[in-house]
């Protein structure tokens, strides 16, 4: 520690007390009756400021540095501002000795003789509490909770804010011992806050808040005035009665002198935030120094050992980063380490320390001796059993008991002095001179080796490793290199003021200089890259650097080095220089170069250390080839080039060789067909297609699909092209492709199809089938696409394919519910066995799902094909068995709709008459067998309901007496039971309005009828309405033999005259129905009628005698009241007359059921067709 005189000045009076502004820019001194502001900087005296009327005894600046304050002899205290203006004054009953501002609240704590105050700028008052004794210095915390008094009757009394005394410490001296100055620690790493005391009983001590003392009294041997803490609380400065301030650290070991003076020491501060000290004396002298603390320290190899806190010494691993502290509790004067010894020189002592262990990583220090002597020394040296003291020329070797074994005396001053190893007790030392000289000197020789002697001072000296090198920086900060044996100058470099051999390679040094580091391989030129501070190690590739106060292990590459030797082709020196430490890719690129250089044994190794196991591999195949007797050298460079991507260089090589195969390969293998092709040039036309396809492939792997068509076009491979562009949906690729193959490349062209049929483009596969003429599978393409005009016109022209259109077509109608041109097309198709099977599926389906109305359709339907089938003589018989049946199951289901409607569901919709009607007719219709479906539990129970609604009581009571016989649902059981018992109530007959009347024979029939549903009398069928089931006024009549149906068609025609009539008919024809109506009132049928006639006859037999007519009955007859059912063949058609023509009753031209016309319009009004046969009303045909 040295101590820089920075400014000095000399006021007239006793400088009492300074204190310094915040920011340290200027600093206030009592100086008499005045206050003397000074600028730091320089020592200016900005300007004195005239208050107070007597002695100025204290100042103090508060904390913000806005304010500032004095105390004075005259009893006052003044408040004044940062721009040097007084604002306020207040007094005391005494003398002012001490002033101190609050850290935290600014609160102003003045201390007289007697008592002493608290002002703060918020109070009008000053707040004063009176004291025991006079108060001779003041201190606040640094949380500005307490003040710490120190007293001239040998007490401190700690206050809190309030002036409220907590803690009150006595010491020993009492008032023989005064306190004179007092400070609390500003350090914000201690736990407790630390007070130090300084009395005129000549003692430094530590107190805690609570009282307590922390460790012992510290003689000081004069009377402390003043003493002040430094900003961080790391050291004290004590000045007093020795004219002198002394430097203690914060446990109170005294470091040193700042200043010596000529008179007592009053006052003394530190410059805030910095090594800066002021220091005011009785005689009026200011002095401002600058202390400067040298750095002490020790450095071998990785451990470093420097001094802490003046008296501690921290050893720091470099590598590890683990640090020691040994605690001295003096003044470090010197560090020396080396190996496992460290030696620490205190002012009256040498301590010489080794490790617990002979372990690299061990940081454990214990004290081996101690030399207990004062040594005056510049540098200090210790070996493994010694230690060196250097002082200016001389050397002297001491053993660690402290007793000189040798000395040396130098020509020159010694400027660097270095342990360079060698066995315990015979260690050598480099010496370097301020004359130049260079000295090698082992510790137990007397005789120094001159190594060399240069022009220049020496300033820092390293050898390398083998000790064939010396590394010297002299005072121009050149870098000079010898050869030791040689002393020859190797090279010389400029801008260095430390340097360092690399301890593990031989030819690299480093050195620092100008915020630059540079590295030195061999002879090769320096580079460089920015490093602040000192290099004083090079292990590796770790430089240890220090920096101002820090040293630090920095990691460089030793990339440019390495390079260095790379460009010369020196492989293995290269490898050294990698194991030192580079980056993965300075390893890599080694490995590429030696690799290159076919040195396979250092690209081994290094490709080793990136663990890339495909060079490894490569490596390993080229070694085995040249075992097996390979030594074509451009081959082998030819792989290494492959691998490393430099794929032309590889493919001339290739070619160079004689293996131009291999380039082609390798070109195909990666893809650079471009490449390929102009490696090939116009060579073999196969292996141009091979190339091609190969490129196809490539495209079509890394999906660049059109790009791979159109290369499998050029190279012929026509089902691929196709196969992708089907895939990806390109119909226009694909119909392209297709008009370009020729009609013999069946496969190709088949694929196309297939693809144009799953991609909806039906007309290009079509053109595609017939390119190759496959009218089969074209066939097929109109039945699956629906394109039946198409089929047909096909199938027109090549009738063998008839099977294959229709029965599809078929099926398609079928499953579209259009049954009617499906049975034209099984019709076409010659499968009218089909046709049947289907309809009657359907039919079942119907009638097990109770969808009567489509099963009496579907019958319907089932019948008419069946009257079609009959045509063929040979199936007559059969077909017309069938076409009768299936019409009376059809008029059956269309019946028994309307009672299921009415028996399951909660509403109906039908006249009672109606459905009293239908069960009648449903009675007499199932005689034999019941058809699937058809309740006769339902009829019956509807016929009772609906007989006893209409008066029919006596058909009502048989219904009931036939139910009884029956197994009843449980859902009617309670209604039958109770229409059983209440129909009792009734008479015992029917209404005589509901007796059907034969219109043949006017005979009354019964209501229940065991023959059925004919005349009881006549025998002759009833004709009932296909909607209400009434017996339609019709009489069927038959022809005589030899008139045929055209002929008498053209008879009734005719209409010959007949008894006038009063009204007039009016007929209405439509491809509908056929309407007879009259206009207005007319006569009944005269007697003289020939059909009327014709209807009597003699009831002699129970067999029926139909109604025949000749060609005058014929004549006679007006076309307006007669209905033909005009049945294709083999049926005959089926005459009607109608003997009430008033009453108009409509006939459906294409089932032949009969209605009256205004139920049949309402019905065709609901439905848009026929209820019957579905025919809809704007149908044509019949």
């Amino acid at each position: 520690m040295r101590a820089v005189l920075t400014w000095r000045d000399k006021a007239e009076q006793c400088i009492y007390d300074l204190a310094f502004k915040p920011d340290g820019t200027q600093l206030i001194l009592a100086a008499g009756n005045r206050l003397l502001v000074y600028d730091t900087s320089d020592g200016t005296l900005l300007q004195p400021l005239k208050g107070h009327k007597d002695t100025v005894y204290c100042v103090a600046y508060a904390k913000d540095g806005k304010r500032f304050a004095s105390g004075s002899a005259d009893k006052s205290i003044i408040i004044w501002t940062s721009k040097l203006e007084g604002i306020l004054k207040y007094t005391h009953n005494d003398s002012i000795q001490c002033v101190s501002y609050n850290p935290v609240t600014h609160q102003l704590a003045s201390c007289s003789s007697s008592d002493f105050g608290l002002w703060s700028p918020e109070q009008k008052s000053v707040s004063k509490h009176k004291s025991s004794s006079k108060i001779t210095c003041c201190s606040w915390t640094n949380d500005g909770q307490y003040l710490a008094l120190g007293m001239a009757n040998g007490i401190i009394s700690i206050r809190n804010k309030n002036g409220e005394e907590k803690v009150k410490i006595e010491r020993p001296g009492g008032s023989l011992s005064p306190i004179w100055s007092i400070c609390w620690s500003p350090s914000r790493e201690e736990h407790n806050d630390i007070l130090a005391v300084a009395d005129w009983g000549q003692k430094l001590s530590f107190y805690q808040l609570s009282g307590k003392q922390i460790g012992k009294d510290r003689p000081l041997n004069f009377d402390p005035c003043c003493i002040s803490y430094f900003t961080k609380g790391e050291y004290i400065l004590v000045g007093g009665s020795d004219k002198q301030v002394s430097l203690f650290t914060k446990d109170g070991v005294r470091l040193g002198t700042v200043g010596e003076q000529n008179s007592w020491v009053w006052t003394c501060r530190v410059k805030p935030d910095s090594n800066y000290v002021v220091v005011g004396c009785q005689d009026g002298t200011i002095s401002f120094y600058q202390l400067i603390f040298s750095t002490v320290h020790g450095l071998y190899k990785d451990r470093y050992a420097y001094r802490d806190s003046m008296t501690d010494v921290i050893v720091q691993h470099l590598i590890t980063e683990q640090k020691v502290r040994i605690k001295c509790r003096e003044l470090v004067k010197k560090i020396a380490i080396y190996k496992n010894r460290l030696a620490i020189q205190l002012p009256e002592k040498i301590l010489i320390y080794e490790l617990y262990s002979e372990d690299s990583a061990d940081m454990h220090y214990r004290v081996k001796e101690k030399i207990v002597k004062k040594f005056e020394c510049n540098l200090l040296v210790v070996c493994a059993d010694h230690i060196i003291l250097c002082q200016e020329k001389r050397l002297q070797c001491l053993s660690f008991s402290g007793v000189k074994e040798r000395e040396w005396q130098m020509e020159s001053l010694i400027r660097y002095i270095k342990v360079i190893g060698g066995p315990a007790g015979r260690e050598g030392l480099l010496v370097g001179l301020k004359n130049g000289q260079i000295l090698k000197i082992f510790v137990d020789n007397l005789f120094a080796i001159v190594l060399l002697k240069q022009a220049t001072a020496v300033r820092c000296l390293d050898m390398s490793a083998s000790r064939n090198k010396l590394a010297v920086v002299d005072e121009n900060d050149t870098c000079l290199v010898y050869d030791i044996h040689t002393k020859e100058l190797l090279f010389q470099e400029p801008n260095a003021n430390s340097v360092a051999w690399n301890t593990q390679c031989e030819d690299m040094l480093c050195f620092s200089g100008g915020g630059y580091l540079n590295i030195k391989a061999s002879t090769f030129p320096v580079h460089q890259q920015k490093l602040q501070g000192f290099v004083v190690g090079y292990n590796g590739s770790k430089i240890f650097c220090l920096h101002v106060f820090s040293m630090s292990a920095v990691e460089v590459p030793q990339s440019a080095p390495m390079y260095q030797y790379l460009d010369r082709k020196m492989f293995k020196e290269a490898y050294q220089i990698a194991c030192l430490g580079v980056t993965d890719t300075d390893w890599r690129e080694l490995a590429m170069e030696a690799l290159e250089g076919l040195e396979f044994e250092t690209a081994k190794k290094a490709f080793t250390r990136v663990q890339d196991l495909r060079y490894l591999e490569l490596i390993s195949s080229i070694e085995e080839r040249k075992k097996r007797g390979e030594t074509n050298s451009d081959l082998f460079l030819a792989d290494v080039f492959s691998y490393q991507g430099k794929f032309h260089e590889a493919a001339k090589l290739y070619k160079r060789s004689g293996h131009e195969n291999l380039a082609l390969d390798m070109y195909t293998d990666l893809c650079m067909f471009e490449y390929a092709k102009d490696f090939l040039g116009s060579g073999d036309p196969k292996e141009t297609k091979m190339l091609i396809t190969k490129q196809a492939d490539w495209a079509r792997n890394i999906n660049e699909p059109k790009a791979a068509v159109e290369m499998y076009i050029s190279a012929g491979e026509h089902a691929k092209a196709i196969e992708i562009s089907g895939s990806h949906g390109w119909v226009d690729m694909l119909i392209d492709i297709a008009r370009k193959l020729d009609k013999a490349e069946r496969e190709p062209l088949l694929m196309c199809a297939c693809y144009f049929k799953k991609l909806d483009s039906p007309g290009y596969a079509a053109e595609t089938y017939l390119k190759i003429g496959d009218l089969k599978s074209l066939v097929q393409l109109y039945v699956d696409t629906k394109r039946w005009d198409e089929a047909f016109a096909l199938g027109e022209k090549h009738p063998e394919f008839k099977d294959d259109i229709y029965v599809p077509y078929a099926q398609w109608l079928a499953e579209n519910d259009r049954f009617e041109e499906a049975q034209k097309a099984f019709h076409k198709a010659g499968r009218q066995g089909e046709a049947v099977r289907v309809l009657e599926q359907l039919t079942h389906n119907a009638v097990v799902e109770s969808r009567f109305n489509d099963a009496a359709y579907y019958y319907w339907m089932l019948s008419m094909q069946c009257l079609d089938m009959a045509q063929d003589p040979a199936q007559k018989d059969v077909m017309l068995d069938k076409f009768h049946h299936f019409q009376h199951l059809a008029e059956l289901y269309h019946g028994y709709q309307t009672i299921h409607r009415y028996t399951e569901e909660p509403f109906s919709f039908d006249l009672p008459e109606t459905l009293f009607n239908i069960s009648r007719f449903l009675l007499h219709s199932l005689t034999k067998a019941t058809p699937l479906g058809i309740s006769k539990v339902n009829t019956l129970f509807t016929l009772a309901k609906q007989s006893k609604a209409l008066g029919a009581y006596k058909l009502a009571r048989h219904a009931y007496d036939k139910l009884r016989g029956l197994q009843i649902p449980a859902r009617i059981q309670k209604s039958i039971e109770l229409g059983t018992l209440t129909i009792r109530s009734k008479p015992f007959h029917d209404s005589e309005e509901l007796v059907p009347l034969c219109y043949r024979c006017s005979t009354n029939n019964p209501l229940l009828n065991n023959l059925g549903n004919v005349c009881i009398n006549c025998r002759q069928p009833f004709i009932f309405s296909a909607s209400s089931y009434e017996v339609l006024h019709l009489v069927e009549f038959y022809l005589e033999e030899g008139i045929t149906d055209e002929e008498a068609v053209a008879l009734i025609d005719l209409e010959a005259p007949r008894h006038k009539r009063e009204g007039k008919w009016r007929e209405t024809s439509s491809n509908n129905s056929q309407t007879l109506k009259l206009d207005e009132t007319m006569d009944s049928i005269g007697e003289d009628d020939p059909f009327t006639a014709k209807l009597s006859f003699e009831q002699g037999s129970s067999e029926f005698v139909p109604v025949v007519v000749n060609r005058s009955v014929l004549r006679s007859m007006s076309r307006r009241d007669v209905l033909i059912k005009r049945w294709p063949p083999p049926l005959q058609w089926q005459y009607f007359r109608s003997l009430l023509p008033d009453a108009s009753i409509t006939m459906c031209p294409s089932c032949f059921q009969m209605f009256h016309s205004e139920d049949y319009e309402l019905l065709v009004l609901q439905h848009a067709c026929c209820p019957y046969c579905r025919r809809r009303i704007d149908d044509t045909g019949p």
